[in-house]
């Protein structure tokens, strides 16, 4: 069975920050696990975490198809939670300035236009 680095959010709408965040862990040979969480539609929420996961799946195909990427919906998440020597690490990934300033909301606005 293949282990995964696991991120979990909403990607409204996936981009490249959400790309290179990713990429930190494939980089380095680990495999990645999306995880959507399913919220409402609303504002902040356009695409049904369905679309988003379609929309990744596209994105990502080749990586999908060999089995370094697996996108899932899970239940939305009010926080994570872990015990004492769970067996995974919590890894943070600080990007380039670039990067972190990508916004989703400003994407957002400019679906809209």
């Amino acid at each position: 069975m293949k282990k995964y680095s696991m991120f979990i959010g909403r990607s409204q709408p996936w981009h490249k920050g959400h790309r290179w965040l990713i990429d930190q862990r494939l980089n380095l040979g680990f495999n990645v696990c999306i995880a959507i969480r399913e919220t409402k539609l609303d504002d902040s929420n356009p695409f049904s975490s369905e679309e988003v996961k379609e929309n990744i799946e596209r994105e990502l195909s080749d990586l999908v198809k060999d089995k370094k990427v697996r996108v899932v919906i899970i239940p939305d998440i009010e926080s994570i939670n872990y015990g004492r020597g769970v067996g995974y690490d919590i890894i943070e990934h600080i990007p380039p300035k670039d990067i972190g300033k990508i916004s989703a909301t400003e994407i957002r606005k400019n679906l809209k236009k």
